[in-house]
């Protein structure tokens, strides 16, 4: 078990010290910022709302992170593929699985920094007025579990296919689709032609009602549960990926 773990933390230390040694991390940090500022006080209204809350930061989150957590991860499998260094990674004494839970736990880790640095809107929220921080920390956990859901499904798209902008669309798109699927505009106009179990069961795979939920402070087990599916399920198929690359 302690080897184990070694083996991971040697790969997040690996990961991590790649996104820093580039100009990517920086920049993904100072974009991520700019935006979450620019459309929490600006475009979201903080200071007209009148309210002690952080409803206007967290609802900008999916859509931030639809572009922001693909560009972070397009390269993580990508790039060994590229550089062709996948092989290298795959001959050393660690397991595919090691090797997917690491990578993915460094890019997260990355996204959890980029989200600790926000704390200046949270000390801004608790000058002007008295807001539940409960609520808050309770957003701030659905943040964090929407990035990774997101990222785990950017590491699937980047072990299938060694170009980064492909991995990049296709991360996209799909969640695009976990955002669109439960709004009412889409479900309408799938309830014209598909049966309502068909329809709801396309509902129940949308982001936003679990992300609703925790940002308003109700944390709830079956939320924390869909996360980790997503993530589990979308990890296990990078993992069988990756695999193939290696029997390949």
């Amino acid at each position: 078990m302690m080897t184990s773990w070694s083996n991971i933390q040697a790969i997040i230390k690996r990961e991590l010290g790649a996104y820093f040694t580039s100009p990517l991390a920086y920049v993904f940090l100072v974009i991520f910022l700019l935006l979450s500022g620019f459309l929490t006080f600006t475009i979201g209204n903080f200071f007209e709302r009148g309210e002690a809350s952080l409803m206007s930061f967290f609802t900008w989150h999916p859509w931030i992170y639809l572009f922001l957590v693909p560009a972070a991860g397009m390269r993580l499998w990508s790039e060994e593929r590229r550089m062709g260094t996948l092989e290298l990674l795959l001959t050393m004494p660690i397991t595919v699985w090691q090797a997917v839970l690491g990578k993915f736990l460094a890019s997260w880790l990355f996204l959890l920094l980029a989200l600790a640095l926000t704390f200046p809107v949270w000390i801004t929220v608790n000058l002007l007025g008295s807001p539940d921080n409960g609520i808050i920390l309770s957003g701030y956990i659905g943040s964090l579990l929407l990035s990774g859901a997101y990222l785990a499904i950017s590491c699937l798209t980047s072990a299938m296919t060694r170009n980064q902008v492909i991995s990049f669309i296709v991360s996209v798109v799909i969640c695009l689709f976990l955002i669109l699927a439960g709004y009412r505009p889409v479900t309408d106009l799938l309830v014209r032609w598909a049966h309502p179990l068909v329809v709801q069961t396309i509902a129940s795979f949308s982001v936003m009602a679990h992300f609703d939920n925790l940002q308003r402070g109700v944390l709830d087990l079956r939320d924390l549960a869909y996360f980790a599916s997503v993530m589990g399920f979308a990890l296990f198929c990078t993992g069988v990926v990756v695999r193939g690359h290696r029997a390949g």
